[in-house]
């Protein structure tokens, strides 16, 4: 992922924050097996623990040979994203509709490698994990190798412990444009009101009160 310096994340916690307040959903990226074919991509939930990322996936699922064989793979998570026209972002002298357009959004992904879990104990392990981020609130049976409702269930997935390598995370809200521009853009977003508008308003109104004028920046 592309991440100019003024779209770079302030620090972890930025990132972490972010994600916290996220459905933690993404796409999970796998090389195929064939090089001369597209890459697999799975849109799955995602647990963060520690410095492993936890999914599982059906057993009949196609990935598991060419995930048996990746080296890494590329988690993505996308969110607070925004089309942002032309005529609210022209500089001051230049006809509005000659604006360049642009998107905003918030990005985090993942390189990991991978590792299948396939022991029934371990499995119940990794699912109880992910019960216990998703539904912090309880109100769901233990899950146990042999019993209760899920024991039987369990033959039907695998799990994928993802180690995490590295991580890459951008926000993009013109941070290097002067400050009374992205004041500018904020009410627009807030004006308009359509889809993530508001969320991504408040994202750039966030960055604009940490960051400043971009040119102020060691």
């Amino acid at each position: 992922m592309f991440i100019q310096p003024w779209d770079a994340a302030l620090d972890t916690a930025e990132w972490q924050d972010w994600l916290a307040a996220t459905d933690r959903f993404g796409i999970l990226a796998v090389n195929n097996l064939d090089p001369a074919s597209a890459p697999i991509m799975l849109p799955t939930h995602f647990s963060l623990a520690g410095d492993d990322l936890l999914i599982h996936l059906a057993r009949p699922n196609p990935v598991w040979p060419h995930l048996a064989a990746a080296g890494e793979v590329r988690m993505t998570v996308v969110g607070d994203y925004a089309y942002i026209p032309t005529y609210w972002r022209a500089p001051a002298g230049i006809p509005a509709e000659n604006g360049v357009p642009t998107s905003y959004y918030s990005a985090v992904q993942f390189v990991c490698r991978p590792t299948i879990v396939d022991d029934p104990e371990g499995k119940a392990a990794l699912l109880t994990a992910q019960l216990a981020d998703f539904q912090p609130e309880g109100r769901y049976a233990e899950v146990a190798v042999g019993s209760g409702p899920y024991g039987r269930m369990l033959s039907g997935i695998r799990g994928v412990r993802l180690a995490i390598v590295r991580v890459e995370a951008k926000f993009k809200y013109d941070d290097h444009k002067p400050a009374d521009h992205r004041e500018r853009v904020i009410d627009n977003l807030e004006e308009r009101g359509r889809g993530l508008d508001r969320a991504v308003a408040a994202q750039q109104r966030r960055r604009l009160t940490s960051i400043g004028e971009w040119k102020a920046q060691p």
